[in-house]
């Protein structure tokens, strides 16, 4: 996870960067228990403590330990049991077996976030010849952390989901009550565009460099699919015909008996939902949720339309300001359009495009360890774009891409539709 950044914030903005982050992780894991804080529901998925313990020995392991001489971990052990996939840091614990740790326990886990929120603090006031580098690894450090923020509600939501009651991490709030909106649509007219990161301000790797691409006349629906579109989808037959589906995915669906979203089950002729906030009756007119590139793909073929490339998707949100249904609102779930003109392209759901993740024309990973998160991951896998209820605002830039494999469903991951025009 490698960081394009050439401006350096200062050293109060830093320092309050990485408090707000750390303090956020910490106000998320308010109220669990540490029986929660152990789940881990499958191998895609990382317990609650594994997450907080993880983001800390990434401050460790790349400015802590290389930039202070002095510094001593509090047990040079962690760097194995919470290294999550850095080859070049070192050898890493089992990632299946993560939810089997339970010592340190929870209360050594939060020590050795205090030991390390300590030096970081003290580091980031030097005024040192280095500044500018840990500067940079310390912005990175924190969206890195960011990222795990999302991961850690949707790991907690789909472990919690496991337990026959049901239990809510945040107490439950109604939904507001909404009524259809009609689907319109956004034209474009294409031609040769620049896409991707311009170097300014902070940046993952992957997002560039900035290159052109060319873009036929296309449009993007004027809202995501809804749970009203999605249950016409199920009543139509969507989950049985093969017709609408890719080859691996109708296999996938059949293997795994999809008959609806992630969560989802009928009750009493009415379909509910599993949420942060409990279980809930399904709100007809937010976005879907938890589909998979497989169910997406099949909808825009239900529908006669497709999903939208990843550069078409840029150049259109781009136009719109950054505002939406994010973590810092602390709904933890899609919501209806809070105005009938809200087009909803940042936050609530991520949205699948048919675009792989691959790299960009001239991109190259850096060299050592910390260039290894984005470059080795770019295969078999889709982006996502837009950002969701459960990432941080602060993560969200129109270059920004999110990727998961086409059979995944546990993320906040929903769609927009679109075509040629």
């Amino acid at each position: 996870m490698s960081a394009r950044l050439q401006t350096v914030p200062s050293a109060d903005a830093k320092s309050d960067l990485y408090k707000s982050v750390r303090e956020r992780t910490g106000a998320l894991v308010s109220g669990l228990v540490p029986e929660d804080m152990m789940l881990q529901s499958m191998e895609d998925a990382s317990p609650a403590k594994w997450h907080l313990a993880h983001t800390t020995w990434f401050f460790e392991e790349f400015i802590l330990k290389p930039h202070v001489s002095d510094y001593t971990s509090p047990d040079e052990r962690f760097a194995f049991l919470f290294n999550s996939y850095y080859v070049q840091a070192g050898p890493r614990h089992t990632r299946s077996k993560r939810g089997l740790i339970s010592r340190p326990d929870v209360a050594e886990v939060f020590d050795y976030r205090d030991h390390v929120d300590d030096a970081m603090c003290r580091l980031l006031g030097e005024d040192r010849a280095d500044a500018s580098t840990i500067a940079t690894l310390a912005e990175l450090g924190c969206h890195h952390e960011m990222q795990h923020q999302e991961l850690l509600v949707t790991d907690l939501l789909h472990g919690l989901s496991h337990n026959p009651l049901l239990p809510a991490y945040r107490a439950p709030e109604p939904m507001p009550v909404t009524s259809e909106r009609p689907l319109s649509w956004i034209s474009h007219e294409g031609g040769l565009v620049e896409i991707g990161h311009d170097g300014e301000g902070f940046a993952y790797d992957c997002e560039g460099p900035r290159h052109q691409a060319f873009l036929r006349p296309f449009k993007l629906a004027s809202r995501p699919v809804t749970n009203r579109d999605w249950i016409a989808f199920i009543e139509a037959g969507g989950y049985e015909t093969a017709t609408f589906w890719l080859s691996d995915g109708w296999a996938t669906c059949v293997k795994e008996s999809w008959e609806a979203p992630l969560y989802w089950w009928l009750q009493d002729d009415e379909w509910w939902t599993y949420t942060l906030r409990g279980p809930q009756p399904v709100n007809l007119d937010a976005p879907v949720v938890h589909v998979s590139y497989y169910e997406a793909d099949a909808f825009a073929r239900f529908a006669g339309h497709r999903l939208a490339t990843e550069a078409e998707w840029e150049v259109v949100g781009r136009e719109r300001s950054i505002e939406g249904n994010f973590l810092d609102d602390t709904t933890f779930r899609p919501l209806p359009a809070a105005t009938p003109s809200d087009e909803q392209f940042w936050g609530d759901v991520w949205e699948w495009t048919q675009s792989p993740y691959a790299a960009y024309p001239g991109f190259s990973p850096p060299d050592g360890a910390i260039g290894e998160y984005n470059g080795k991951f770019m295969c078999n896998q889709f982006v996502l774009r837009g950002g969701s209820c459960a990432t941080a605002k602060a993560q969200m830039r129109p270059t920004y891409r999110t990727f998961f494999y086409p059979h995944q469903r546990w993320q906040m991951l929903g769609l927009r539709l679109a075509d040629d025009a």
